[in-house]
């Protein structure tokens, strides 16, 4: 597989606009028992202070959200749980903005992955935030790592045509938030965690 590197302005796009154009990119996890590549094939965006489901949402500033006013194109890992959630940082220095990595389709290292979701169809190993996490043996100790260097990177893919959006998942609680058609997925595939 040709392995580009997607550049650093790539992720300066707005961040709806980045979580659309991240469909059909591979990530990468060089893990230490060996290399893990996906094609993500869900994202949702989060719009920082003004967006009511962001962690930042009204500039908040913590321990758990500093990376987002950082520079884009970093990873912000929170737990949800026992879960540990991927993001993606976006939006300028100062606007703490990130889109979620919601699930991905695995290309690579799918014995790797047997190993981390074991007894499980190859479909359910993937298809939610929290379970591409396990699979790939992504931890909360890439908090903050940028995504131009190993061991955790996307590279190019081939653009998805048929891209469907959608409300956001999992945010009951954010008023006309959740309403947001922040979700986007590729239309038919198996790997999506949820089509509605």
């Amino acid at each position: 597989m040709r392995m580009k590197r997607l550049p650093k302005d790539f992720y300066e796009q707005p961040t709806l606009e980045l979580a659309r154009s991240l469909l059909g990119h591979y990530l990468v996890h060089q893990h230490p028992t060996g290399e893990i590549i996906a094609k993500i094939v869900e994202t949702e965006a989060y719009l920082g202070a003004i967006d009511r489901a962001a962690h930042s949402f009204g500039g908040r500033r913590t321990n758990r959200t500093e990376v987002m006013f950082g520079l884009p194109g970093h990873v912000y890992t929170y737990q949800m749980h026992t879960h540990t959630l991927l993001n993606v940082v976006s939006g300028p220095v100062g606007t703490p903005e990130a889109v979620l990595i919601r699930a991905v389709e695995p290309i690579q290292g799918q014995a790797l992955i047997d190993q981390h979701r074991p007894g499980l169809k190859p479909v359910d190993q993937t298809n939610g935030p929290g379970k591409l996490t396990k699979a790939l043996g992504i931890t909360m100790n890439l908090y903050g790592h940028s995504l131009q260097h190993e061991p955790l990177f996307i590279v190019e893919g081939e653009p998805i045509i048929d891209v469907e959006a959608g409300p956001r998942v999992g945010i009951p609680n954010t008023g006309e938030a959740r309403d947001y058609p922040y979700r986007f997925f590729e239309r038919a595939n198996p790997y999506v965690s949820k089509y509605r």
